[in-house]
């Protein structure tokens, strides 16, 4: 077989050829990576201009254009036309992006979330993992951090839509802090509820707030707070049976997790969460 009709290398083979070259560069003097660079730089200016000026002669032809539209599928083609900037990011690639500036704050919370799809035109379907999966507050975090995050990196994003992930929020290891990571970003409409000491480990508190009935209870080192209605008719659940993490609805026995807010009776419902957070020992809510 002549080298001619050698099967072509695949995109992950040529970026690590590329990598081990650069591994070897290292270790050269500066003077020789100076030279090396400056070559680098000259191959990667002249494949620019000549990638350039086939896209603008391409551009004036519509079957020709047609034609480019169908090559940039190749994954070896975009990412070489996206590392000379001849291309925009994609609208995934800017997602990535946006989701790549509010992981770090996840992560110190010991979450994550991942792009699950884009539905266009205008809707991106994301998923929260890890501690942020099930916790109560992940519609905070969505909302103030996930969603936020999107629509200013994508404004043809309209809607951000979340599908369960697996939990994993035990938070045994993270200290007392916002439930939330981004619940201290806006400061308006947290109210004062009570002190922390006033709450104890596996009791259901009831409260009346500003016209709101809560139930909060502290498990481990937070405080989680949720409507005191229960997800399946809106009866008041405080006085439900409480062991083992669940309590159970008084009226129609529906069973929730209270570390989450999932119905364990009907998984698609839930008890509706409110963001918690802590200052100077009190608990406040953001309403």
């Amino acid at each position: 077989m002549t080298e001619a009709e050698s099967p072509p290398q695949s995109f992950e083979q040529m970026l690590k050829n590329i990598e081990a070259l650069e591994a070897i560069i290292e270790n050269w003097d500066e003077d020789q990576q100076r030279t090396v660079v400056a070559l680098k730089t000259a191959i990667a200016a002249l494949n620019k201009e000549a990638f350039a000026r086939l896209i603008r002669n391409v551009k004036c032809e519509p079957t020709a254009m047609s034609a480019l539209k169908q090559a940039l599928a190749d994954e070896v083609v975009y990412s070489v036309l996206r590392h000379h900037k001849l291309l925009k990011p994609s609208l995934h690639e800017r997602i990535e992006e946006a989701l790549a500036t509010v992981r770090p704050a996840l992560a110190s919370h010991g979450g994550n979330v991942e792009l699950v799809e884009v539905q266009l035109p205008s809707t991106a379907v994301v998923r929260l993992i890890g501690a942020c999966s099930h916790c109560p507050a992940s519609e905070l975090t969505l909302s103030e951090g996930v969603e936020k995050a999107i629509k200013e990196h994508c404004p043809e994003i309209v809607e951000v839509r979340r599908v369960m992930g697996l939990s994993n929020c035990s938070g045994s290891e993270i200290p007392i802090n916002f439930v939330s990571p981004f619940a201290g970003l806006d400061d308006s409409n947290w109210t004062y509820a009570l002190r922390l000491s006033e709450l104890q480990s596996g009791a259901i508190k009831a409260l009346e707030l500003n016209g709101y009935s809560l139930i909060l209870t502290l498990l481990n080192d937070k405080v989680v707070c949720y409507q005191n209605s229960c997800a399946h008719l809106g009866m008041p659940i405080d006085m439900g049976n409480f062991e083992n993490g669940i309590i159970t609805c008084p009226y129609h026995g529906f069973k929730f997790a209270i570390d989450s807010g999932e119905c364990l009776t009907a998984p698609e419902v839930q008890l509706e969460s409110l963001a918690v957070r802590f200052k100077d020992g009190a608990v406040e809510i953001k309403l």
